[in-house]
């Protein structure tokens, strides 16, 4: 790394490859050659950056320029201004629409401000599939520590006194859980990550293994050594590839050097870890369903307890966290306990890591303090909601979660407060939604998503979700009727106290909290048949207003169904009668003559 005068850092994450930040890695690489730069210029490839609404993503060091929409046919010039001569390009630099001015370095950008990272802390920094890059940040240094001067109990004792809990959803002691493995006596245990990302717009796990693999991989083997296991698996979808190939990578850099398999640093302690491919079942990352499909069995949840402590996989006591669970422990070995108790709130300690989502001006990645309020992290973070609309809910918790109203925004995120407003931490997912989201409709959406995903073991979740969904589905379509509402309420608590696994007792969430917090929009589809965002297609019509029509026979041409009628230059009519309401009108009408109601 000293023999480099420059670093040309270009994020490798899944978003900004889509968006060909390959190409852009590539001719770095080509035209650099071209020029003789390349033994003094490194070019990296890293995980995600965060700011994917900005990507791809190039950072310049050690001059600390931040670009950003950086394309393949921009690099020549970054090389020849900036590279050569020294001179930013001003016009790849991020605009803040607050300062109106460019930022040179990302620290400068609103967006990084008020975060603090912890799990993301090498994501953008290191190259994912150097295993000495990670070393040169102090990688494997907390397993050498511990394996060599700690105790289990000692490390143990670590974990409980951060405070950490874990980031999969239930917020559950992560160092009593490490305990509790620890203190079930077996020939054999297990240590298990489960990287079952599958809430709808979720991405902070499948991030982190992307952008720092090695830092999930060292802590499964520090909890292997404090629990007494000598075997690892990691739980991932199979449509996560780059994610899977850059574990394979590091698993196998790792085992070369000694860091995982047998004898680890000489010591005697013995960890390997192996990949397991999920299919993409939602149910999964319930970790009694996660164990049975690691053992090829059908994924469906197990009665607890016993719980998995105790016997898990195979029977054999097992320790399950998610990969931010995991993502935190190098650091609070590395930097105590203490600095890490520091940081967020009295009963939820540390960081979260958020996918910010849905109308947001920043999508992406980010992590922040817990006790952060829901405004700052959509004003400040976020850039505040598209297109200049109105804010109008948040959705926390994924589909397990609830919808919390625009005038819960000074809610300060952490797990009980969420709890309390009748959502969850969940993962971490965010969907921001603005006044043109039906909270109706958004609740059968959440609905629909875990019918789907119900394993059906169980009658109050199989058979439960489907008829809440039968119900919304009538509201929607203008066919509901006041005791819905009831029954809504009755099978949602039903549901919540009867159902075997968090799948099902969650799933009402979206509905009773849309219920308890927009009441009058229930209401007013199944009183009046009206959807007061207009985002119910069958309680809307697209109607023409005579004044502003010019007759121009766009939408009457354009119209699928032939539902429009009108002579030239004349007002139109709709047929609401035949009209499909698919929109074409509006979107042709050049006057913005045609409007829904």
């Amino acid at each position: 790394m000293a023999n480099f005068r420059m670093h040309i850092l270009i994020c490798g994450g899944t978003g900004c490859m889509s968006s060909h930040s390959p190409e852009v890695h590539k001719n770095f690489i080509d035209i650099l050659g071209k020029k003789g730069l390349s033994k003094e210029i490194q070019v990296l490839k890293t995980g995600c950056f965060g700011f994917c609404e900005q990507g791809p993503i190039v950072k310049i060091y050690p001059d600390n320029i931040f670009y950003v929409g950086v394309t393949g046919q921009d690099v020549e010039e970054i090389i020849n201004e900036h590279v050569i001569k020294g001179r930013p390009v001003q016009r790849l630099l991020y605009v803040d629409p607050m300062k109106k001015s460019p930022q040179e370095e990302h620290k400068d950008i609103a967006f990084y401000q008020s975060q603090v990272r912890i799990a993301l802390k090498n994501c953008g920094l290191i190259d994912p599939e150097n295993i000495d890059d990670y070393i040169s940040v102090r990688g494997y240094e907390a397993l050498g520590e511990c394996i060599t001067s700690k105790t289990p109990e000692e490390i143990i004792k670590i974990i409980k006194d951060s405070g950490l809990r874990g980031r999969g959803g239930a917020g559950f002691p992560t160092g009593l859980k490490w305990e509790f493995a620890q203190k079930s006596a077996s020939d054999k245990k297990y240590v298990i990550c489960n990287a079952d990302e599958g809430d709808p717009g979720a991405f902070m796990d499948r991030s982190i293994l992307e952008g720092d693999p090695h830092a999930v991989l060292e802590a499964m083997a520090i909890c292997g050594y404090a629990i007494g296991a000598d075997e690892g698996v990691i739980y991932i979808r199979a449509e996560y590839p780059l994610a899977v190939k850059r574990l394979q990578v590091a698993i196998a850099q790792a085992e070369e050097l000694g860091l995982l398999g047998d004898s680890i640093l000489g010591t005697g302690f013995n960890f390997k870890i192996t990949l397991s491919l999920g299919a993409g079942a939602f149910v999964c990352g319930e970790e009694t369903a996660l164990l049975n499909s690691v053992e090829g069995g059908r994924g469906e949840p197990r009665v607890r307890p016993p719980f998995p402590a105790v016997k898990g996989l195979y029977q054999k006591p097992t320790n399950i966290n998610n990969v931010e669970t995991y993502a935190n422990i190098t650091q609070i070995i590395l930097n105590g306990p203490e600095w890490f108790n520091s940081i967020g709130t009295e009963t939820s300690k540390g960081t979260k890591v958020f996918a910010l989502a849905g109308k947001i001006n920043n999508v992406g990645l980010v992590e922040v303090p817990m006790g952060t309020s829901i405004r700052d992290i959509i004003y400040k973070i976020g850039g505040g909601i598209r297109g200049g609309k109105k804010f109008k809910a948040i959705q926390t918790g994924g589909p397990s979660g609830g919808c919390i109203p625009a005038e819960l925004m000074d809610l300060k995120i952490d797990y009980e407060t969420l709890n309390a407003a009748g959502s969850m931490m969940g993962s971490g997912g965010m969907i921001v939604m603005d006044e043109d989201d039906c909270m109706v409709n958004i609740a059968k959406f959440y609905l629909e998503f875990t019918l789907e995903e119900s394993c059906g073991k169980c009658t109050p979740c199989r058979i439960g979700t489907t008829r809440i969904y039968e119900i919304l589905e009538r509201i929607t379509k203008g066919q509901g009727k006041m005791e819905d509402l009831d029954a809504l309420k009755e099978l949602g608590e039903v549901i919540r106290d009867a159902s075997l696994c968090s799948l099902g007792q969650t799933a009402p969430n979206p509905v009773l909290s849309t219920i308890d917090y927009f009441y009058d929009e229930y209401l007013a589809h199944i009183q009046d048949k009206k959807c007061p965002a207009k985002a119910c297609t069958d309680l809307l019509e697209y109607v023409v207003i005579d004044e502003k029509c010019i007759g121009c026979t766009l939408c009457a041409r354009n119209c699928p169904v032939s539902c429009i009628s009108g002579a030239v230059k004349k007002p139109h009519h709709i047929d609401q009668s035949k009209c499909i309401k698919c929109g074409v009108c509006e979107s042709k009408c050049p006057v913005k003559a045609i409007i829904k109601q």
